[in-house]
């Protein structure tokens, strides 16, 4: 019964990227495009999630990153060690086993692209992408730099042609950056929630985004509009300016992520107060879950448990990831949240991405700070965005709710 629900969830949520603009003369143009890149989230889904070998990829992957964060912890244990146990997972703090570590791994991605190894991958993933997706060669740059850099980080390296890019581009480059996360705290989000949904988020999201994109703000680029010109992000510094400043980078994203979990945690502490006051012990949480209950059912979420998916959905929406995926931890009030195995596999897939409010102002914001008359742009059509990065959030779930 979940397959025929998701089936017609999946249909709905395309439904909903394609009823905005309703060019059905450029849906022909995009439909195979459309038609492919589908077939290659499920085929993808169902090698990562499914396969011998796509599990055993997955867990080197854990490892990997299990074992840089070991790494990490020699740093953070010499100045904090004094204070806290930070070798220690069930007692020491959030902050110090899933936050610290985004420094270290932060240096890692400055050292790669300082030797050119990761502007390589990118050019070849993001060259293979265009071929199957019809977008520019500049939006599958992009989406690729997005899913390792950042949000807001890769719009540095494209930021001789920001300036020029028309409305329906930068709308391309904005959902595909706000669709997908930072390689720099996957390590965190693999200490919250199983790693093979972040793995497999992460890449669905980036066919998700264009997808979603071809129906929501279809376009085409004239091939001579389509150069891509990408300085390296290093060039000009020496290996230890560019260190220097990879680690003061990922030590602001800490400050910013804590920054976030504090006000986010505490306002929406505050809110469920008020609610249960005023409504007899309804939280605000639990009200929302409510209200995605319908959106958490389409995905294949069981019945019984879609209001408890929906409030996840709905806190990640409002606040961020971070504050959401505690719930999976002892680290959160009411943590940790326990799911049927498909609801967990369809919230914590649709948990990966930086789609939130205040990923509008972070992108805007970014944007401004390169070209100011883009920045007013992405400012403009921030709802628009989020709208569209959450659909690609909600079909990725759902094609992992097919499989799971």
């Amino acid at each position: 019964m979940h397959i025929v629900i998701g089936l017609v969830g999946l249909v709905v949520f395309l439904g909903l990227a394609f009823l905005p603009s309703r060019d059905l003369a450029m849906l022909r143009k995009k439909a195979p495009f459309i038609g492919v890149m589908l077939v290659l989230q499920f085929v993808l889904a169902l090698l990562m999630l499914k396969t011998g070998v796509g599990q055993a990829v997955i867990g080197a992957l854990a490892s990997a990153f299990e074992a840089l964060i070991g790494y990490a912890t020699e740093g953070t244990a010499f100045v904090f060690g004094g204070l806290v146990d930070v070798t220690s997972d069930d007692t020491a703090p959030f902050v110090f086993t899933s936050l610290m570590p985004i420094i270290f791994i932060g240096a890692l991605i400055g050292i790669l692209q300082y030797l050119r190894i990761l502007p390589l991958v990118i050019r070849g993933v993001g060259f293979v992408l265009s071929k199957v997706s019809g977008v520019g060669r500049l939006e599958s740059f992009n989406a690729v730099s997005s899913a390792i850099l950042g949000q807001s980080e890769n719009l540095i390296a494209i930021k001789k042609v920001l300036p020029d890019l028309p409305e329906k581009r930068l709308y391309m480059i904005s959902a595909s950056a706000m669709s997908t996360v930072s390689m720099s705290i996957v390590g965190a989000y693999m200490t919250m929630i199983q790693p093979r949904y972040v793995v497999a988020a992460i890449v669905l999201n980036v066919f998700g985004a264009f997808i979603v994109v071809n129906l929501l703000s279809p376009y085409e680029v004239d091939p001579e509009d389509d150069d891509l010109v990408i300085p390296h992000p290093t060039e000009g510094q020496s290996f230890f300016e560019m260190l220097g400043e990879y680690i003061l980078d990922a030590g602001k994203v800490i400050l910013s992520v804590v920054a976030m979990l504090i006000g986010f945690v505490a306002l929406m502490a505050l809110l469920n107060g008020i609610f249960g006051a005023v409504l007899g012990g309804l939280t605000f949480q639990q009200l929302l879950g409510y209200v995605f209950w319908p959106f958490a059912f389409l995905t294949g979420v069981p019945a019984a448990e879609c209001a408890q998916v929906g409030q996840l959905m709905a806190t990640k929406l409002i606040s961020n990831e971070f504050v959401a995926m505690l719930s999976f931890t002892d680290a959160a009030p009411g943590g940790t949240v326990e799911l049927s195995d498909r609801a967990t596999a369809i919230a914590q897939t649709f948990l990966v991405s930086f789609a939130n409010f205040s990923s509008i102002g972070i992108i805007a914001g970014a944007a401004k700070g390169l070209a100011p008359a883009q920045g007013d742009v992405i400012a403009r059509f921030g709802l628009k965005l989020l709208y569209g990065a959450t659909l690609v959030s909600f079909i990725s779930a759902t094609i992992v709710g097919l499989i799971a």
